[in-house]
Order: structure tokens, then sequence, then C-alpha cells
């Protein structure tokens, strides 16, 4: 996450993917070509609806709310979704952070995604609560 215009997503390596069943397997994709993410996909135009950037300096946290239009990779509106963190995709992280924590949820058209230093920053143990609940925001 750069700000709020230049940032990536983690969501399934295939088009059409179940947000959860592909938690082990997810891709980055991204805004916009960015030499942080060299082998990172470029996110589908229009897929980003908003994108609501908040810096914590004193935390050490960045983090980015928004909505977003699934159809644009095939993600069914059925789709509870689902987590991705340091721990899945494995090798997964975010430039410049520890930690990190993402939901995407087709079913509501929201996802958030936020890069920590501390590890207390990033709850991962709440992937069922949704972004509201695990990260606050605008969306």
């Amino acid at each position: 996450i750069k700000n709020g215009k230049d940032f990536c997503l983690f969501l399934p390596p295939m088009y059409g993917g179940d947000i959860a069943a592909n938690e082990d397997r997810a891709v980055a994709f991204c805004t916009k070509a960015m030499p942080e993410a060299p082998k990172a996909g470029l996110l589908p135009a229009g897929f980003i609806k908003t994108a609501n950037f908040v810096t914590n300096t004193q935390a050490g946290w960045v983090q980015i709310t928004g909505t977003m239009d699934g159809s644009k990779y095939g993600l069914s509106k059925k789709d509870g979704g689902g987590q991705y963190d340091i721990k899945a995709p494995v090798g997964s992280k975010c430039a410049g952070y520890n930690y990190f924590v993402e939901l995407v949820e087709p079913d509501n058209g929201k996802y958030c995604i936020r890069c920590c230093k501390e590890k207390k920053d990033c709850p991962v143990n709440k992937s069922t609560y949704g972004c509201q609940k695990v990260l606050g925001g605008k969306y």
C-alpha cells in the first residue's frame, strides 16, 4: 500500500475463483504495475469502486478500505469471502511491513487490507467477522 490509488490486493489465481477456497493459492493484483510486486497482475478495470486510505504513523500501519465490483473478476455474489494474511498464501507479504491482514467480501462488495509493523495491529483471528468489525474504516 503506497496510497489510496497505488495498492495491491490478493485474489484467487483464476477468474471467478472462490475467495476462501483459494486462501493458500491467492496471487497479488495491483492498481498499476509496481516494482515492489513485480509478479503481480493488474486489477481489472472497474473492480475498485472506492478506496479509503488511512495511515497511523504512531502505530506503524496503513490500510485501505473500500467497495468493489467483484463481477469484474467473476466473483460470485454468493461468495461470503475470506481472509488473506502472512500465513496464507504462503510467502505473501506487504512490502515494507512485517504483517498484513486482508478480507475480501464479494457478497457485500467490500474489501479491506491493513499492513502493520506490529502483529497486534493486524488481527488475523477474526476471519469470519468481516471488514467493518475487523478493521473498521469507511467504505
